[in-house]
């Protein structure tokens, strides 16, 4: 049997607090927060994406419109302004971890995102004596679009990360589920509503809309004030990044220094069996001068790196379905009664239609039969989600291979016959589904497994995935372009599709995945739950 001593004790509780928050009385669980202020941020969420995805849903449409720029041009901007939405919140994360706090973060972020929209607009009022935009509305137009960027940046990681905040462990999974649907619906609308009345009524008036939209979502989060769930920071600890940093560097520094266990025999003892401290033993090196509680968040951190990279093919994968896809579905017959043809972009409403049926299902029917059999609160773990989408996104392209081999097949038989454009359905179905699991698993997985104190930074983390794998998508998309071309050979994404081999890269997709999965398969299978109630 082991006594704690006092120092040893504290050591303890600090740790605890530091790894597992919600265990002490600073949250004032009781008193505030709850489902109904969780509601109220997912409200806040749907107002936030009507507003973003009003936007860059049909940015490229706007740039070769009305600001007459090249499909070439357009497309390099557009790559480049998501880029930048996908970065900034490893910035913004850091700020809101170190210095301001989510709650201000998310204030300051707003008001910027507000700003944005409403230059936004201005700048589609602009008119030009000539055919071409003015150097003025170029400039304004872009600036906007920059200052959209930055407020997003701040915005996105705090907000849901805010929002996990007013709930309790268990409610995690279920709160991460109905973010997802709320989300799906509010793009699902928009993407219905401002993109027609951008392409049919007015820009200023299709921009205006989100704009509005994401002025309610500002007042919608004042409103829940009195209601919140702060978290209170430690003030006598060093900032969260100094702690990690120092602990990285002391451990490098002390790498030839005995283990820590010669010199805490008992706290090395204590910490094993207490936290399964295991993992990483390279780091008790730093314990030399640092607290074991920094050394447990410097592990937390550091192990979560494996599973965002084994997952940047799965990004890669998802990458597809707002660009090949839908060139797929241009080259396919798209009448549903004569003289009416279904808009290719809406063909993406089938991964939102997907999310939005599926996730009550998973909810409230798969979630209670799972939970009977293991006995997880949320019926499987985070990292099994997680597989099971990234399962999903190999049979996506796989079948989208399969499609496309056949759709080959039927132009080559006969050029004047068009394969009907329902046969896409099943792959943007597998991708809703694939999406449904791994995007809300890791959302969890990065806001569950750190630190408290920086989970802004957490979910920044898990947003980069996806702009880092949109970043890798296009690298092999422009090798694979340069290679199949060379010696006068048709390029695998030649313009005419019929002569193009899409079918042999989405074939390369669902080899990549699979290498993908088993890494990730590798890594889960040692990865250990900072929560004793994750296994």
């Amino acid at each position: 049997m082991i006594i704690l001593n006092e120092p040893m004790a504290n050591l303890c509780d600090e740790l605890e607090d530091s790894l597992h928050p919600g265990t002490t009385e600073n949250s004032m669980r009781s008193s505030s927060g709850g489902w109904k202020s969780a509601r109220l941020i997912i409200g806040v969420e749907m107002a936030e994406h009507f507003a973003f995805y009003g936007i860059s849903s049909n940015l490229i449409t706007y740039l070769t419109g009305p600001l007459g720029e090249s499909t070439a041009a357009a497309a390099a901007n557009v790559n480049a302004w998501s880029g930048t939405v996908s970065f900034l919140p490893l910035l913004w994360g850091f700020i809101a971890d170190s210095f301001l706090g989510r709650f201000r973060t998310i204030l300051v972020a707003s008001s910027l995102y507000i700003l944005g929209y409403g230059q936004l607009s201005f700048s589609t009022m602009i008119s030009s004596h000539h055919k071409d935009p003015s150097q003025l509305q170029v400039t304004l137009f872009f600036c906007s679009l920059y200052l959209i960027a930055i407020g997003h940046g701040g915005y996105k990681p705090c907000i849901s990360v805010f929002g996990a905040d007013q709930l309790d462990g268990d409610d995690l999974s279920s709160y991460f589920n109905w973010l997802m649907f709320g989300s799906c619906i509010s793009v699902l609308t928009t993407r219905l509503i401002s993109i027609f009345i951008q392409e049919n009524l007015s820009w200023s008036l299709g921009f205006g809309i989100p704009s509005v939209s994401m002025l309610l979502s500002l007042l919608l989060f004042l409103l829940g004030t009195k209601n919140y769930r702060f978290s209170t920071a430690r003030g006598e600890k060093k900032n969260p990044f100094a702690r990690i940093s120092h602990v990285f560097m002391e451990a490098v520094r002390n790498r030839g220094q005995p283990g820590l266990d010669i010199y805490y025999p008992n706290q090395t003892l204590l910490m094993v069996r207490v936290h399964d401290s295991k993992q990483l033993r390279f780091l008790d090196r730093a314990a030399i001068s640092c607290d074991l509680a920094e050394i447990e968040e410097a592990k937390a951190v550091l192990k979560l790196v494996p599973i965002w990279m084994s997952c940047l093919v799965y990004a890669i994968v998802c990458a597809q379905s707002h660009t090949f896809f839908t060139k797929q579905g241009a080259t396919m017959d798209r009448s549903i009664s004569p003289g009416l043809l279904v808009p290719v972009a809406t063909l993406q409403c089938f991964i939102n239609l997907t999310i939005i049926i599926f996730i009550p299902i998973y909810d409230r029917l798969l979630v209670p039969i799972a939970r009977s059999f293991t006995q997880c609160p949320s019926g499987i773990t985070m990292l099994q989600r997680i597989r099971s989408g990234m399962v999903l996104s190999i049979l996506a392209m796989v079948v989208a291979a399969l499609v496309e081999t056949k759709r080959l097949q039927t132009a080559r038989d006969d050029a004047t016959t068009l394969m009907c454009v329902w046969w896409l359905v099943p792959q943007y179905v597998f991708i809703g589904v694939a999406d449904m699991l791994t995007m809300v698993g890791l959302q969890e997985l990065f806001y569950d497994q750190v630190p408290c104190e920086l989970r802004s930074i957490g979910m920044a983390l898990n947003l980069s995935i996806y702009g880092v794998g949109n970043f890798l998508s296009s690298f092999i998309i422009s090798f694979i372009d340069k290679v199949t071309r060379q010696s006068g050979q048709t390029s695998w994404f030649d313009n005419d599709l019929d002569k193009a081999h899409l079918d042999y890269f989405y074939w390369l997709l669902a080899c990549l995945g699979s290498i993908g999965l088993a890494s990730y398969l590798w890594f889960a299978k040692s990865y250990v739950y900072n929560r004793p109630n994750k296994f």
